[in-house]
């Protein structure tokens, strides 16, 4: 029988592994249903079309998980060590690197588009 701390440490990581193992579901679910629907458009085409798309889109979206990964690593250790302030701070210099790379992104999209479709 499993005691009351651990069944009340398992709910707890599990309260933070929800949101996360949906976060990692949801990315292929989005080519999924785009195909589907897609692909009663009647062209083959159409779907080697959002093929592409969504192969991009992992692609650009997996380049940045070291954002994700290492701002999540390091905000746990300064939230056990209950250093608030430091939290704080990783939070905006994560936002502000994500900003950054977000207008980057922006501005050249049309050359990434040519490459990526050359």
């Amino acid at each position: 029988m499993i005691n009351n701390t651990a069944a009340s440490t398992n709910k707890r990581i599990l309260h933070i592994a929800i949101p996360s193992i949906i976060s990692n579901i949801t990315v292929p679910l989005l080519g999924l249903i785009d195909v589907a629907i897609v692909g009663h458009l009647g062209s083959a085409a159409y779907i080697g079309a959002i093929a592409v798309a969504g192969m991009l889109f992992n692609i650009i979206y997996w380049i940045f998980g070291f954002l994700r990964m290492g701002t999540s690593g390091m905000t746990s250790q300064a939230y056990g060590k209950h250093d608030l302030d430091e939290v704080t701070r990783l939070l905006l210099r994560s936002v502000g690197v994500g900003l950054l790379i977000s207008f980057c992104l922006l501005l050249l999209q049309k050359p990434i588009l040519n490459v990526a479709f050359t």
